[in-house]
């Protein structure tokens, strides 16, 4: 706290403003790779067709969703160096089987379309492995991030209860989106899927949250020890609602004219949404919980500022390609075509 007080101006505010940029840049990445991690889990071994149609629903996003990985990892280590090297020091292994496995979807995803039909099946189960390695590497890095890179039987654990809670979430996010973008039978498979892994991930957002405020005595004073308590709780709450809507929603689907079909997608965005400020909110103003705050991790005033020049070009940019590419290509999926 001392060394706070003797923090004031750009020294202060600069790593709090390149912790909401980094923050923003992960919850993106986790939408929008969530949806097609997802996607990719859930390709069924019976249906060929059906396979197509859902890996056709992420062909024009998929790629250009990972940039979103790309400036979160860029941001933590150009702003927060000490903790860039902390954190892939802990994380190599896990983050060398999610770059494999985001290696293997993006070979299967092209080979798929180019192999002979007889490999193409192949290919399907190559991309289907490459997602699965991927999501449950993520909710492993995330649980040990959580545990402070803890070496103990307890933090490897909750790391493995935490990478089954991600790829159930990845799962439900990429079932809401085939809801949203297919049509017939597997639509109709898509809403079953997505009603049996929302409940699911409700199943793991409540393990989570019990297991978190025990294994950290600074997490339960956050959230218990705290007159906001009441308020917080609205966070939990509020996830449960939305867990409801999506399962009465879909109890009774398909609507005529596809009546709502983007609720469970919306829905779900605002779950993540939800889960990431309550985590934002365990944590901050910590980079790697328990060792170093953003203020101990971060890079000169002089040269955050100058990144930040840079930021202020690059996310727009960003962004606005992001909504371009989804405007161009919103409505229903349909046949990808190779030339």
């Amino acid at each position: 706290m001392n060394e706070l007080t003797q923090l004031s101006g750009q020294a202060f505010w600069l790593p709090v403003i390149f912790i909401g940029l980094m923050g923003l840049a992960f919850f993106i990445y986790a939408i929008l790779d969530g949806y097609d991690l997802g996607v990719g889990i859930l390709l069924p071994k019976d249906s060929e067709q059906q396979r197509d149609t859902m890996i056709a629903s992420i062909g024009p996003f998929w790629d250009a969703n990972e940039t979103w990985l790309v400036l979160g990892i860029g941001i933590l280590l150009i702003a927060f160096p000490t903790a860039h090297s902390m954190i892939l020091f802990h994380l190599y292994l896990p983050v060398t089987v999610m770059l494999a496995g985001l290696i293997l979807r993006g070979v299967a995803f092209d080979f798929r379309a180019k192999a002979p039909a007889d490999h193409k099946d192949l290919w399907d189960k190559v991309f289907k492995t490459g997602s699965l390695l991927a999501s449950l590497a993520q909710g492993y890095m995330l649980g040990m991030y959580i545990m402070g890179f803890e070496q103990s039987i307890a933090a490897a654990l909750f790391a493995t209860l935490s990478a089954i809670c991600v790829t159930a979430g990845y799962s439900f996010i990429g079932a809401a989106w085939l809801v949203m973008k297919t049509e017939g039978e597997l639509q109709v498979r898509a809403a079953r899927l997505t009603r049996k892994c929302a409940w699911l991930m409700g199943l793991g957002l409540i393990t989570v949250s019990i297991v978190n405020p025990l294994v950290s005595d600074t997490i339960f004073q956050k959230w218990f020890g705290n007159p906001l308590m009441i308020l917080l709780m609205v966070i939990p709450i509020f996830c449960f609602v939305l867990l409801f809507i999506v399962d009465t929603y879909l109890r009774r689907f398909p609507y005529r004219n596809d009546l709502g079909c983007w609720i469970p997608f919306a829905s779900a965005i605002m779950i993540f949404l939800l889960s990431f400020i309550g985590l934002a909110y365990s944590f901050f103003p910590d980079v790697v919980p328990g060792k170093l705050n953003i203020w101990q991790a971060s890079s000169a005033p002089e040269s955050l500022m100058f990144i930040l020049y840079g930021a202020i070009i690059v996310l727009p940019t960003i962004i606005f390609y992001t909504l371009f590419s989804y405007r161009v290509f919103w409505g229903k999926a349909t046949q990808l075509k190779y030339h």
